[in-house]
């Protein structure tokens, strides 16, 4: 019962702390990890562990589906090169230097635990990116490139850290298996994401309930993260390929659940990452209780390595990022170079890798060296995600970075008339319309004419045919609303197509879906 009720009190303090961020203007990662820290401290905490193999299956599949919801199959298709150089070569790279540095320094460990320890603070993460960059008003090229990169770096994270600790538990060595061992398994992943994709959708066609369909959301991420692990496939690149193709697999008609799923999402998503910073205190208070005065030889090892991860990426950044732009662009490509570097932000799944190394190895011998590796990783967590996200501001007020603004209203006007030329044709082609008296066909084309307008700015609509004559024209009004859905429809699939080519920004999609939504859920009213 005990530890229940730490649960909710955490859920509960999780929705305090955003309040509080809310009102500071702080982003809420950074101030629940301080107060998680502070909290593991308090007398009154209790002193109880959490099962290592439980941290990973509950907390990995419903974030990482969160997020990867955002994207599309077009921004990997587009950013290909950049993920392999970020999501791939750049976590092995900040991995091995890592684990160099700590073998060498804390001789307490041993090397495949030195190399989990790299796996755990290498990878960036998207949730805590996107929770900072939001504040700041980051242009829109560069937090793009930050959540494309966050997406598939948990993934050889992850691969890399479970060989590690299989080779701690049974005292053996992490060899060159890990390639192949990556590439089968995600290889299967994709099948089975593809697979789990293709049910979810088969389902829901077949179940009517709004309720059950959302909750189908929320099984899938479980259900493919463990049906891969089990075969010995990353559940990581399952769970984002299950979301990348439930994205492309949307069905314009489904609005209610599109809004529901959203707010849904951002619920869990929020107290999900609230939970895993609490249980990081927690665990913070147990090593300080077992470890005492012996925390202080930890500091030289534990600071060092805090600098080899910011200093490996400015270096890559620098050599990826700058050097091919700088002839053509030089201080901007500087700038957006020292931006990617200063946003390496560290998150959930350095606090999940950190929490889920196991205590003891298969021997039921404790796991020395384990303390070093949960204070180290804490440690980055304040080194990239504190002292960056509250200096970002400052950062980017220097710098004046900016989006081309021009391009992107372009972009979003083009969006906006594309939906409005398809729901126009659809009307146009319907027999309905031609049914109705002279002066609602007009109307109806009317607000249909403007609707690249609802799609790009905030004013209200004023609805012209609803209001006085309500009653007397009921019939008339439920026709005219039917066809203006069967408009929207149309727009909606046009933008859910547009969503998959190449160059087309998700979010900005996203947006105008949302509004098309809201619009159609006010005619189903």
């Amino acid at each position: 019962m005990e530890f229940f009720l730490l649960i909710v009190a955490l859920l509960f303090v999780t929705v305090l702390v955003v309040g509080v961020s809310e009102r500071i203007g702080l982003p809420y990662p950074i101030l629940m990890l301080l107060f998680a820290l502070a909290a593991g401290f308090l007398p009154f905490m209790p002193a109880m562990h959490i099962n290592p193999e439980l941290i990973l299956p509950i907390f990995l599949p419903p974030l990482l589906f969160a997020t990867a919801q955002r994207s599309s199959w077009s921004v990997f298709r587009l950013r290909w090169k950049a993920l392999i150089r970020l999501a791939v070569i750049l976590i092995v790279v900040t991995a091995g230097a890592v684990a160099a540095t700590a073998w060498t320094l804390a001789p307490m460990l041993s090397l495949p635990l030195a190399i989990a320890l790299g796996a755990i603070v290498a990878p960036p993460d998207p949730v805590s990116v996107d929770a900072i960059a939001t504040k700041v008003r980051m242009p829109r090229r560069l937090t793009s490139l930050l959540e494309t990169e966050g997406l598939f770096n948990d993934a050889m994270a992850i691969v890399i850290f479970q060989l590690a600790v299989t080779a701690t538990l049974n005292g053996t060595e992490v060899g060159w298996q890990i390639v192949p061992q990556f590439v089968l398994g995600a290889a299967a992943a994709t099948v089975l994401g593809f697979a789990m994709a293709w049910l979810i959708g088969a389902l829901n066609r077949f179940v009517p309930n709004l309720v059950a369909r959302c909750a189908a959301t929320l099984v899938a991420p479980y259900a493919v993260y463990l049906l891969a692990e089990e075969i010995h496939a990353s559940g990581v690149v399952a769970v984002v390929v299950t979301a990348l193709e439930l994205g492309r697999r949307a069905r314009p008609q489904d609005s209610q659940e599109r809004l529901t799923r959203t707010a849904f999402w951002e619920v869990l998503e929020m107290l999900a990452t609230g939970l895993a910073f609490g249980f990081m205190g927690i665990e913070m208070n147990r090593v300080v209780i077992e470890e005492g005065a012996n925390l202080i030889s930890f500091i030289p090892g534990v600071v060092l390595i805090c600098a080899v991860v910011i200093a490996v990426r400015a270096g890559w950044m620098f050599i990826t990022h700058y050097l091919p732009r700088s002839r053509s662009n030089g201080p901007a490509a500087a700038k957006d170079a020292l931006v990617l570097t200063w946003c390496g932000m560290r998150g959930l799944a350095t606090l999940a890798l950190a929490l889920a190394l196991p205590v003891n190895d298969a021997a039921g011998n404790p796991i020395e060296g384990r303390n070093f590796a949960v204070v180290t990783a804490c440690a980055v967590l304040l080194a990239t995600l504190v002292i960056p996200g509250l200096t970002l501001p400052s950062l980017m007020r220097v710098l004046k970075l900016q989006d081309n603004e021009k391009l992107l209203s372009r972009q979003r006007r083009a969006l906006a008339n594309r939906a409005q030329h398809t729901a126009m044709g659809k009307l146009k082609s319907s027999p309905e319309l031609a049914a109705l008296p002279e002066e609602y066909r007009q109307v109806i084309t009317r607000r249909l004419q403007t609707l690249h307008t609802l799609l790009i700015t905030d004013e209200p609509e004023v609805d012209t045919l609803h209001g006085e004559k309500l009653a007397k024209y009921r019939h008339i009004i439920t026709v005219s609303d039917a066809l203006q859905s069967q408009a929207l429809n149309a727009a909606r699939d046009e933008l859910l197509r547009a969503r998959n080519e190449p160059g087309v920004d998700p979010h900005m999609v996203d947006d105008i879906v949302q509004r098309l939504d809201r619009r159609t859920m006010t005619l189903d009213r």
